[in-house]
């Protein structure tokens, strides 16, 4: 083709329109959402430390517009935290709740100690064993609620307490007829389908899914991760996932070992997170008498990340100032003068000078 032509086509081809592209594709495709999501609502765990390991953040937690999952052996928190802590903080921030409750578990004495507001306009609990129903009722709730107009839209977290009792209709049948085979499969796919179409459905609206799920221990020798139940499906279409583990707690409130348990210690591992590192941990400690302290686990995070360190039997923090404070582990853990507050403000700028310090030196040493 001779230059000539080309000039021609050029002069005859039009330029490419954005707006009318956008506007096409909107309306050819259902659902469909252009542009970035990013949360703007975020609600808190009740712990600094385990908001932090989630998000990145000491206060945001959990986001609105995802699905969460925390997942753990029996007695480890997982309740205290999601359908305890978690309804609580957005109650707090206006967010109406659903809570859905699998395991027929969730007493209303029991929410009320721990700070639930269970009012009807604050509060929907569903009781619901099928995998279907709950599929169903979010399903009816999302059609209804792209129709509202956008201001009269609620913010709005479902809780579903737990996936693992879930049941799906083979069980029913199975169980109906005395013959129980299992359900061959298909409790992982519906589950793997009920995550993966909230993770869609939730993804342009202030719509959040939380939910609690059981493990086993692993019986691979070269990764001791617990083994989350339903299969790895839903995990992949998870945007947060919380390994819980279950230990004894034996430490009066001044951190002095006794003999009879007292309460428990969470282990919490964040085996994946998009708005932070994974696969970083923190030991919560939740007394039976009192309950979990907000600061719990963050001493260790501290240190951890070399912002306090040990001289004699005192942990030192040097502040953005200069100054220095120095406290017994028990008044650390005590926020005695707001120390732990003072760090926490203070986090960021510390943590940035500690890595890029040790980037300095590591790069010094390549030379």
């Amino acid at each position: 083709m001779k230059p000539a032509q080309w000039s021609v086509i050029v002069k005859m081809a039009k330029p490419f329109d954005i707006a009318k592209f956008r506007k096409e594709i909107t309306k050819s495709i259902d659902g469909l959402s252009i542009g970035f999501n990013d949360p703007t609502d975020w609600i808190s765990t009740g712990n600094y430390a385990l908001n932090y390991l989630i998000s990145g953040d000491f206060n945001k937690g959990v986001p609105l517009g995802k699905v969460t999952v925390f997942a753990g052996e029996s007695g480890s928190g997982k309740s205290f935290i999601c359908s305890g802590n978690l309804v609580r903080h957005a109650q707090k921030q206006g967010i109406f709740v659903v809570l859905v409750d699998s395991e027929n578990a969730l007493d209303e004495a029991w929410l009320h100690a721990l700070g639930v507001d269970t009012d009807e306009t604050k509060l929907l609990k569903l009781n619901m064993a099928m995998i279907d129903d709950v599929a169903k009722t979010i399903s009816k709730f999302m059609a209804d609620y792209k129709t509202l107009p956008a201001e009269d839209k609620p913010k709005v977290l479902f809780v579903i307490d737990s996936l693992g009792m879930l049941l799906t209709p083979t069980d029913v049948n199975q169980f109906d007829a005395g013959d129980m085979k299992g359900d061959m499969g298909r409790k992982p796919k519906a589950l793997t389908a009920l995550v993966r179409n909230c993770v869609n459905m939730f993804g342009n609206h202030n719509v959040g899914l939380v939910a609690t799920n059981h493990t086993y221990a692993s019986q691979d020798p070269y990764n001791p991760d617990p083994n989350i139940s339903g299969g790895q499906g839903f995990v992949y279409a998870s945007s947060i996932v919380v390994a819980m583990k279950k230990l004894k707690l034996k430490e009066d409130e001044d951190g002095n070992k006794v003999s009879e348990v007292r309460g428990i210690r969470s282990g919490c591992k964040i085996m994946k997170t998009r708005y932070s590192k994974p696969f970083e941990d923190v030991e919560i400690r939740i007394p039976y008498d009192t309950g979990m302290n907000p600061i719990s686990g963050l001493f260790d995070l501290f240190e951890k990340k070399q912002l306090i360190t040990k001289e004699g039997n005192r942990y030192v923090y040097i502040d953005l100032a200069g100054e220095v404070h120095k406290y017994f582990r028990k008044e650390w853990n005590k926020n005695t003068d707001g120390i732990m507050d003072k760090v926490m403000s203070e986090f960021h700028q510390k943590h940035h000078t500690v890595v890029t310090s040790e980037t300095l030196l590591e790069d010094d040493s390549t030379e």
